[in-house]
């Protein structure tokens, strides 16, 4: 997998065309087995659903599989805003072909023979017109009904007076493409699909759309689906809490309003402007192309209790006013005191207001990611400030006039209790300013106190979330098989599940066919479900890791939505990452393990990790062209050869109804042992030769994964608060 950044504001469908151009300058350098496709265009942060699927009965896993694969698959991603959905765990089908070697020599034939009878079975083509009374005819040759029988009777060749028939040289029977993942679900097999949404489609309603057309299929009576993963969930809970937030703000705010100010009338003229100042934010995140999330909610939020400032100083100095012309021998009218008092104050509100949008100014100059998450939240702030300096200095003069117009005018009277509160003040005041040394060192002193809690203060680049799902990474060694690292992923569920809190563990061990994020087979990701408890969250979280503990494996402990997060940010998932670079892998290693130790002593850390970049068993095959041409053939024809056997060629496609089926020409996976590997039948010119006689096998040690950044490899060390 290659992944290529670009800027914030450059074309996204550009970007793909430059890279697709570049892509075609280096396909002719690749090997013959790669094919180079570009992703979807999505990102980590667009995957909002995962749905499992479990039987219970008579359902096969290959049956299950099917069913995630040519049903569900193409329907959610006919749903307009979906950009991927990748399939894992499962059965996939495949028809496979497997050559009994020593037969193929006693009827003096080769792999190709088997190859050239298979190639392209199963096809339809047209072939033509045939025209007869007036009537144009189409002809069509369509291909026999996929049966393993149908198969095996395919001529291979012709022996004395009869045919040489496919399964009289070779086995034919369904099995399965070469697996790198699996999944699982509460300690049982299970298929999950991953959905991935596209830029600018809301999740919420995406979500509910693909909900809908899962639960529109119908299941097998012992097939259940269930949402193991769901993002709209957490942002449903967030846009719920900023929405009591901002509730609760207004609530607050009018309580104040109504204790401090002149009774209802004012209170009700300065609340007003919260509506229209919102309304108005709307309007401007509207025009920006914003939408209604948590950030610009939360935004809207913080601005509440200072979106009636203005409103307040107008009505309160409006009223006062109105209380000393209503004290005059001739008083004047409210309309001309008001707009008197309004202008009075224009100045101080307008000097005020842009000072507290100029605090928020800096947001927009957060670069990458932190900006493209905090300009809304400062874009909405902003806008509402502003939205209340206008309704301030315009609505709330003319909701004034009508409030304390005419006999109103006289009702206008200040609190006593907050009379007498003013007269203390005063009285306080005048004697701090005759003795102003005292104030000055109490400020310096809080100025001083600050300056040091601002040091002393931890440091993250967004708040902890709670999630209520957990993502669980398990790190088994390189070189696991994939069998053996899915049991210990079952292990893993079952003894997660022992944990009170846990209420599902839904896991992926490998990498799902055509998913973009590659991953090996010794890494599982597990997504745990919690359910509300008295346990503190650190004290769940211990009990979870010493549930774990017991593995033989390397566990590490985030959230779902961080997890992703944190991966947009340094390309590792981890909220704390040491790169190290340089070109020398043992130097790499040292290095690492260096900054790991060091990183273990520090309190407040857990689960620190060194990515698993070791040297794993290999057995190299090195075909000599001296050997190879004794018997009329080359290195590439034998590894071309080899590559057939071992990994399989696609000779074919079966069409069953919306199906498609592979049909492959391969050895059995258990046939292919390092012992035995010498003696695999080659077909040269000169006849069938082992393939020992062709060259020579060496064990060797190769690295499990190849990790570059920036044209060096890379080694990445990472870690995780322990959640106290």
């Amino acid at each position: 997998v290659v992944t290529a950044e670009f800027g914030w504001q450059s074309a996204a469908l550009t970007n793909r065309q430059l890279v697709a151009e570049r892509l075609d300058t280096v396909r002719p350098q690749l090997a013959g087995l790669a094919e180079t496709r570009i992703g979807p265009l999505t990102s980590l942060m667009g995957e909002i659903l995962h749905i499992a699927l479990q039987a219970g009965g008579e359902t096969t896993p290959a049956a299950l599989r099917t069913l995630a694969d040519y049903t569900l698959r193409p329907r959610l991603l006919a749903l307009p805003g979906v950009a991927q959905v990748t399939v894992i765990g499962g059965r996939a089908r495949q028809i496979e072909v497997h050559p009994d070697l020593a037969r193929l020599q006693l009827n003096q034939l080769g792999v190709g023979a088997l190859a050239e009878t298979l190639r392209s079975y199963g096809s339809n083509t047209g072939i033509g017109y045939a025209t007869g009374g007036g009537q144009e005819i189409a002809l069509r040759s369509l291909s026999p009904p996929e049966r393993l029988d149908d198969i095996a009777q395919l001529a291979v060749a012709w022996r004395g007076s009869g045919p040489l028939r496919l399964g009289q040289v070779a086995t034919v029977s369904e099995g399965e493409p070469l697996r790198r993942g699996d999944a699982g679900l509460n300690g049982a097999p299970s298929v999950i699909l991953a959905i991935q949404k596209q830029p600018g489609v809301d999740s919420l309603a995406l979500t509910r759309a693909v909900e809908a057309a899962v639960a529109a299929v119908a299941l097998p009576a012992d097939v259940t689906q269930q949402s193991v993963f769901r993002q709209a969930g957490f942002i449903a809970e967030s846009l719920g809490t900023v929405r009591e937030a901002l509730l609760l703000g207004i609530a607050v705010v009018a309580a104040v309003l109504l204790a401090f100010l002149t009774g209802w009338r004012p209170t009700l003229v300065s609340l007003a402007v919260i509506p229209v100042s919102l309304l108005g934010a709307l309007l401007v995140l509207q025009a920006f192309g914003e939408s209604i999330n948590t950030m610009t909610l939360g935004g809207l939020a913080i601005a509440i209790g200072e979106l009636v400032d203005d409103a307040v100083v107008a009505v309160e100095n409006s009223t006062r006013r109105l209380r000393e012309s209503h004290l005059l021998a001739t008083p004047l009218d409210a309309l001309t005191v008001i707009a008197r008092a309004t202008v009075e104050v224009r100045g101080g509100i307008l000097y005020a207001t842009l000072l507290v949008v100029l605090v928020f100014v800096p947001l927009f100059a957060l670069p990458g990611i932190e900006g493209r998450l905090f300009r809304p939240l400062g874009l909405a702030y902003i806008a509402a400030i502003l939205a209340s300096l206008v309704a301030a200095l315009t609505l709330t003069p003319i909701l004034s006039y009508y409030a304390f117009s005419g006999p109103r005018a006289a009702a206008v009277q200040e609190r006593r209790w907050l009379t007498a509160l003013k007269q203390r003040y005063a009285q306080r005041l005048q004697r701090l300013l005759l003795r102003p040394l005292p104030v000055f060192i109490a400020a310096g002193l809080l100025l001083l106190a600050a300056g040091i809690a601002l040091v002393l203060l931890p440091r993250s680049f967004l708040p902890p979330f709670n999630e209520r799902t957990l993502t669980i990474n398990l790190l088994l060694a390189p070189g696991v098989s994939l069998e053996a690292s899915s049991q210990v992923g079952l292990a893993a569920e079952r003894l997660l599940l022992g944990v009170p809190e846990v209420g599902s563990v839904a896991r992926r061990t490998g990498r799902a066919e055509g998913d973009e994020h590659a991953e090996g087979v010794h890494y599982s990701e597990l997504d745990v479900l919690l359910t509300a408890s008295g346990r503190a969250r650190p004290e769940v979280l211990a009990a979870i890791r010493a549930a774990l503990a017991v593995l033989p494996a390397k566990t590490l402990v985030s959230q779902p939505i961080t997890h992703r997060l944190d991966h947009l940010l340094s390309g590792v998932r981890a909220p704390l990452v040491v790169k190290i670079a340089g070109d020398d892998l043992a130097a790499l290693r040292a290095t690492a393990q260096q900054v790991e130790t060091r990183l273990r002593g520090i309190e407040g850390l857990a689960d620190v990790q060194a990515e698993a970049q070791i040297l794993v068993p290999q057995l190299t095959v090195q075909v000599e062209a001296r050997r190879a041409a004794e018997y009329g053939t080359t290195p590439a024809r034998v590894q071309q050869q080899l590559a057939q056997l071992a990994v399989g060629e696609r000779l074919a496609t079966l069409v069953e109804g919306e199906q498609r089926v592979p049909l492959v020409l391969r050895l059995p996976q258990d046939t292919l042992a390092a012992e035995t590997l010498g003696e695999l039948r080659i077909d040269t010119p000169a006849g069938t030769v082992p393939l020992a006689w062709l060259g020579t096998f060496q064990p060797a040690a190769g690295p499990n994964q190849v990790l570059r950044e920036n044209r060096q490899r890379r080694l990445a060390v990472f870690a995780f608060a322990d959640g106290e």
